[in-house]
C-alpha cells in the first residue's frame, strides 16, 4: 500500500472546493429551465464525453477485480443520489446557504473514517473539525421557517456524499481516477438513459431545450465540465490523504462558494456569515499548516 502524501492530497482538495462551487451555480442558473432527470443525465453525459477519449488514448482500461465492480456501482448510485438531492436544494436556496448546511458532511466524513475505516484521528483533527463545523452554523442562517422542507435537502447531500467518500477511498488503490471517473459516467448513464426514454415517453414536454437556445446549452456543458473535474481531482485527492486529513479542509468550500455567490447571484452575507466564514476559513488553514509540517518531518 501506498504511504500517504498530505501536501497534494490537500492541494488537490483545495481545487476541488473552487470547481465544485462553480458547478454547482451552473446548476443553479439552470436548474428550473431543465428537469432535474434530464439535468443529472447530462452531467454524467458530459463526464463519459470528456474521459472515455482520455482513457482510449491513453491506453487506459475499465478493469477492475469483482470487488470493486461492486463498489463502483455503490459509489455511482451514492454519486447520482447526492448530484440529484444537490440540484434540487440549489432550486430553493441560495448557493452559499445550500453548501453551508451541506458542510455537515466532512464532520460526519471524519467519524465514519474512524467508525469505518479505522483511520487514524487525532485531537487536533478533531478540535478543527468542531471548529470548521462552529464556522459553518455561524454561515448558515439560522430562519429555517422562512425556506421550510427544503432547507432539509443539503443534510441528505451530506449523508450521501459521507458514505460517498468513504467508498472512493476504498475504490482508490483499485483503479486510476481518469479510469473511475469514466466508469462511474458509463454506469449512471446506463442506470439514467432508460429512465430518461420512460420519463419522455410519458410525458409529452422536451427533455432538452431547444437547439436555438445557444446560451443554455453552453451552461449546461459548463456544468459538466466543471463537475467532472471537481469529482476527478478529488478522487485523486484520496489517493494521497486519508479521508480525515481532507475533511477539514473541504470546509474552504464554503467561502469559495460564497464569493462566487456574490458575483452570479449578487447574494451578501450578512456580518455572522462573515464571521463564520472567516472560523471556517481559519480551521482549514490550520489543517493545511499541520500536515504540510508533519509531512516535511516524516
Amino acid at each position: 500500500m501506498r504511504p500517504d502524501r498530505p501536501v497534494p492530497g490537500i492541494a488537490l482538495m483545495l481545487l476541488f472546493c473552487l470547481l465544485a462551487p462553480l458547478a454547482d451555480a451552473m446548476a443553479k442558473l439552470i436548474g428550473d429551465r431543465i428537469a432535474l432527470l434530464s439535468l443529472v443525465t447530462l452531467r454524467f453525459a458530459a463526464q463519459v464525453a470528456l474521459l472515455l477519449p482520455i482513457v482510449w488514448a491513453t491506453g487506459r482500461g475499465l478493469r477492475l477485480p469483482a470487488r470493486g465492480w461492486r463498489l463502483s456501482l455503490i459509489r455511482t448510485l451514492l454519486h447520482i443520489a447526492g448530484i440529484a438531492l444537490m440540484f434540487l436544494a440549489l432550486r430553493h436556496l441560495p448557493l452559499a446557504e445550500a453548501i453551508a448546511i451541506a458542510y455537515v458532511m466532512p464532520f460526519l466524513l471524519l467519524l465514519l473514517g474512524r467508525l469505518v475505516l479505522d483511520e487514524e484521528v487525532g485531537l487536533r483533527r478533531l478540535a478543527a473539525c468542531a471548529v470548521g463545523f462552529a464556522g459553518t452554523l455561524m454561515v448558515v442562517q439560522p430562519n429555517f421557517a422562512a425556506v421550510g422542507a427544503p432547507a432539509l435537502l443539503p443534510l441528505a447531500v451530506a449523508v450521501v456524499f459521507a458514505l460517498f467518500m468513504l467508498v472512493t477511498r476504498q475504490l482508490a488503490p483499485l483503479a486510476d481516477p481518469i479510469e473511475l471517473q469514466a466508469l462511474n459516467g458509463l454506469i449512471a448513464l446506463s442506470l439514467l438513459l432508460p429512465a430518461v426514454a420512460l420519463v419522455t415517453a410519458l410525458d409529452a414536454a422536451p427533455a432538452l431545450p431547444a437547439p436555438s437556445e445557444g446560451r443554455l446549452w453552453a451552461l449546461m456543458a459548463a456544468l459538466g465540465l466543471l463537475g467532472t473535474l471537481a469529482h476527478l481531482v478529488m478522487t485523486w485527492a484520496l489517493r494521497f490523504a486519508p479521508s480525515a486529513t481532507l475533511a477539514p479542509v473541504q470546509y474552504l468550500e464554503i467561502p469559495f462558494a460564497t464569493l462566487i455567490g456574490l458575483a452570479v447571484f449578487g447574494d451578501f452575507p450578512n456580518a455572522l456569515a462573515l464571521a463564520g466564514i472567516a472560523v471556517t476559513m481559519s480551521a482549514g488553514l490550520y489543517i493545511v499548516l499541520r500536515e504540510r509540517a508533519l509531512s516535511k518531518a516524516r
